[in-house]
């Protein structure tokens, strides 16, 4: 009689998704400590500790999916359904500025901010589309196996998205300080709400390149093991094309009187 076979199930178990998930745990915690509750000081104590748990949490389940784990080439596929997501998000929201756009247009032209600065739109949208070519140029050398080129391409990748956080973060300062802050009106809290919420997009996507360049930097990542790259890639290339669609709306429809 043939003996039967036998099936082991295969059990993985992780220590990291621990500390990560404290950190976002705290992060809701440390907004409701600072703007809600008002006690500051907790509040930066608690942001601190959120960011260090993240960071990690993050980078050690990196380095263990890079050391111990296999690549079964679905993250670009799993970014894209995430993606799918975020335009479903987005479109909610696109909606939301038209329907104010329309209903309120003949309130519109006076909520207009005269130092809406539409150049620096202009140099935004140039900073993260070459942003895009800098990301592209980073992986091709990494499939190529040119690891010092990749690098130095995501280093600028990250320079140039770190610079239209900073200059964006600025806009706001200079429009707040002249009026049009959130809440005033349908225009100031749309803007602030798009293009905050592709911000904070920006910042993931700055927070996913750190990881993907101490990955390649420490040798964990080869050319012949790419998936996080081209994932990491695919999702930046996401957020310079959404600007563009968040830049045409609140600048140029928004500021047309």
């Amino acid at each position: 009689m043939a003996q039967a076979a036998v099936h082991h199930g295969e059990h993985e178990t992780s220590f990291w998704p621990l500390p990560t998930g404290l950190g976002i745990l705290l992060v809701p915690i440390a907004l409701t400590a600072y703007f809600a509750w008002q006690v500051k000081p907790v509040a930066v104590l608690l942001g601190g500790g959120a960011l260090a748990l993240l960071a990690i949490g993050l980078g050690g389940w990196v380095r263990e999916f890079f050391t111990r784990g296999t690549d079964e080439g679905v993250g670009t596929i799993a970014v894209g359904a995430f993606i799918a997501s975020e335009v479903v998000i987005f479109g909610t929201m696109f909606v939301a500025f038209w329907m104010g756009r329309i209903v309120y247009a003949d309130q519109w032209a006076a909520w207009i901010p005269g130092n809406l600065n539409l150049r620096l739109a202009l140099w935004l949208t140039f900073i993260l589309w070459a942003s895009s070519g800098t990301i592209l140029m980073a992986e091709r050398a990494m499939e190529r196996g040119y690891k010092n080129a990749s690098l130095s391409w995501l280093a600028v990748t990250f320079a140039l998205g770190l610079l239209f956080v900073v200059l964006h973060m600025n806009e706001w300062r200079h429009l707040s300080e002249g009026g049009f802050a959130l809440g005033s009106n349908i225009y100031a809290t749309t803007f602030y709400s798009l293009t905050g919420v592709h911000t904070s997009h920006v910042v993931v996507g700055l927070a996913m390149q750190v990881f993907l360049i101490g990955a390649v930097a420490t040798g964990l990542m080869t050319s012949a093991r790419t998936t996080f790259f081209r994932a990491s890639s695919l999702y930046w290339h996401f957020v310079d094309i959404m600007w563009l669609m968040v830049a045409s709306n609140v600048y140029l429809v928004g500021g047309l009187r």
